[in-house]
């Protein structure tokens, strides 16, 4: 006898690709939904879960990492299992997966960033903000690179929260960071830092600035440093001055602003100097290293659906700088053997099930995208929710439609076969609480959430110490 697909007698078998938010709140969705019983299976990269709450939000942000906890409870459903430091097309491929479960789901993320497309943008000392973030977060990708702070003057290309994170940590007292979770290899650079000033470069005005209101108040709290805004930058056209009546962040971060071009410049201090309308044009290098930014003042206006755009005056001037930090956006990467839209970086869907190619009405039955791979890197972590549950309501109603793999293919054991052969040292979510409990403790010890362990041979070997 064949059991209906989705009983208690034949779970459906999925597949999460990605082990961030975005992954997780899809499981969370699917043990939710009484009308179908799953078996869910994580595979990611890295030996650690949660994708950019542990390598992406700020170490001083504490309070947002603590959305953990729920993740940690999903984690633990009986029905859930965690295989990390498993790449996908490498150890394992999307015809084992396929073979393997009835229903993937990619939450991989936007991984790479947006280029400025300028002369000079890949001098020494030109990064993407996003691997700055991984260094001092611990990402193995990133933790060995060196970042030369021995320069006076940054420049930091955007104004998003990105772009926020990176300014405070460059401009924070190490003290103060040493009480967070920040890679050690990062503080110890941080504390013989010679940065004194953090430039802030924005394409338009204050009020169509991409920060919140936290963030920019934020600034205006770290010891020993002073945020500098010209006043002259936060007089606004009419178009922008009358937007803010309906945009209650916006009309928020324009008084925090005016409140800081107020501000005496405390001598002595280190400077966060936050520029509006401006662009960078060129990155000027000496014997192949950042030297300094040419940038163009903008003016704004207005296009025909009522949006605010920059356009160039044709205004020069040259900031000296050591190191440019772009952060002007996030984009996905293409996985092997899975289709992907070139133009907008992400994996072409409709609702949430995967077309075969961009523009195509034709869905590949099975599969779906989440997160920033589905919509791009908009939102915070918690927008990653309701997109979970539209592509999770897609998911539920496609199950009668779906043949399902064979009955000889389902046991859960299968897989792990597979693994033991192909990756023996894959992780379990058992093997990740053991190394949490050591970060945590090393962390006690001196006064901190936890201390990261950050080469993938160490967590292995943590995880795998009896």
């Amino acid at each position: 006898m064949t059991h209906t697909l989705g009983s208690p007698e034949r779970p459906v078998r999925i597949a999460i690709v990605g082990a961030g938010p975005a992954g997780f709140y899809t499981a969370e969705s699917l043990l939710k939904r009484s009308e179908v019983v799953c078996s869910i299976d994580f595979f990611n990269r890295l030996p650690t879960p949660f994708g950019l709450v542990r390598e992406g939000v700020a170490p001083d942000h504490q309070s947002i990492k603590a959305v953990v906890r729920v993740y940690d409870k999903i984690a633990s459903n009986p029905s859930v299992r965690y295989f990390g430091n498993v790449t996908v097309g490498v150890d394992i491929t999307l015809s084992d997966l396929r073979h393997y479960y009835d229903q993937i789901v990619y939450a991989v993320g936007a991984q790479s960033d947006r280029r400025m497309g300028i002369e000079g943008e890949d001098l020494i000392g030109s990064y993407p903000a996003t691997i700055f973030v991984g260094w001092y977060n611990g990402h193995p990708d990133y933790r060995d690179l060196h970042f030369d702070l021995s320069h006076e003057r940054v420049v930091v290309v955007g104004n998003g929260n990105v772009a926020m994170d990176v300014a405070r940590i460059l401009s924070a007292n190490p003290d103060y960071l040493g009480k967070t979770d920040i890679a050690d290899h990062a503080l110890e650079a941080l504390r013989e830092s010679k940065v004194r000033e953090v430039v802030m470069l924005g394409r338009r005005g204050p009020a169509q600035a991409a920060f919140t209101n936290p963030e920019l108040k934020e600034f205006g709290e770290l010891e020993g440093v002073s945020v500098v805004v010209d006043p002259a930058d936060v007089e606004l056209d009419p178009q922008s001055e009358a937007a803010l009546a309906d945009d209650k962040t916006a009309l928020r971060n324009v008084e925090l602003l005016r409140s800081y071009a107020t501000r005496a410049v405390v001598a002595g201090n280190r400077r966060i100097v936050m520029r509006f309308l401006v662009s960078p044009v060129e990155i000027i290098g000496a014997a192949g290293q950042v030297a300094a930014v040419r940038i163009e003042r903008n003016e704004l206006y207005q296009t025909a659906d009522g949006s605010m755009r920059p356009r160039g005056t044709g205004q020069f001037e040259t900031l000296e700088a050591g190191m440019v930090l772009r952060s002007v956006g996030y984009k996905s990467v293409p996985l092997t053997d899975v289709p992907f839209d070139e133009n907008r970086a992400v994996i072409p869907n409709a609702g949430g099930r995967v077309l075969r190619e961009a523009g195509s009405a034709h869905v590949i039955s099975g599969e779906y995208v989440v997160g920033w791979a589905k919509r791009g890197p908009s939102g915070v972590i918690g927008t990653n929710k309701p997109d979970a549950v539209q592509t999770v309501d897609a998911m539920v109603a496609d199950v009668p439609t779906l043949a399902g793999i064979d009955d000889t293919r389902r046991d859960p054991a299968l897989i792990e076969a597979l693994l033991a052969e192909r990756k023996p040292d894959y992780v379990t979510y058992a093997h990740w609480r053991k190394l949490d409990t050591h970060e945590v403790a090393v962390g006690t010890a001196q006064g901190r959430p936890r201390v990261k362990v950050t080469r993938v041979d160490e967590m292995l070997t943590v995880m795998h110490n009896d």
